[in-house]
């Protein structure tokens, strides 16, 4: 259940990056079982360590709106970032490409924080730059978005 301190939370799984990654750590695996020379193990090692860091680092994407701001938070939670409610001008869902991939990416609408799919929430900053944040679930993140900055960002009223 949602709070006035925490509107909105979703953990979103990298399905995209554990497809990629599983099957590369596979690979190095296979080979060290049934090749057992001291060079190929170092090496192999050493891919399937980076493997299981890429697995642990963007395994998963948390998104939260709480506490005036806007959070991300990618697997075990080394790699985050937030966005004050107060820069954020509007939001809407929009749908990425292949080719802008996976992770954090800077493509040509802005920065783009990805695990899977190619559903995301375009937040436009009052700066005028532009975020995506990748979601499986695009319409609900982005009305706990609207809800959020009009509870924050009141429209301006028309004067004499």
């Amino acid at each position: 259940m949602n709070t006035p301190s925490q509107s909105y939370r979703h953990k979103q799984f990298g399905t995209t990056i554990v497809a990629v990654s599983l099957p590369a750590l596979m690979v190095p695996l296979l080979v060290v079982w049934f090749n057992k020379a001291p060079a190929v193990l170092s090496v192999l090692a050493a891919v399937a360590g980076i493997q299981v860091l890429v697995l642990l680092l963007f395994g998963s994407l948390t998104v939260e709106i709480s506490g005036g701001h806007v959070r991300i938070r990618f697997g075990a939670g080394l790699i985050r970032k937030r966005w004050p409610l107060d820069g954020i001008e509007a939001c809407r869902p929009v749908r990425t490409s292949w080719i802008d991939g996976w992770g954090i990416r800077l493509t040509r609408r802005g920065w783009l924080y990805n695990v899977s799919g190619l559903d995301a929430v375009e937040l436009r900053m009052r700066n005028g730059k532009a975020v995506s944040i990748g979601t499986d679930e695009p319409q609900a993140l982005c009305a706990a978005l609207e809800e959020a900055l009009a509870g924050r960002n009141p429209p301006d009223s028309a004067g004499p």
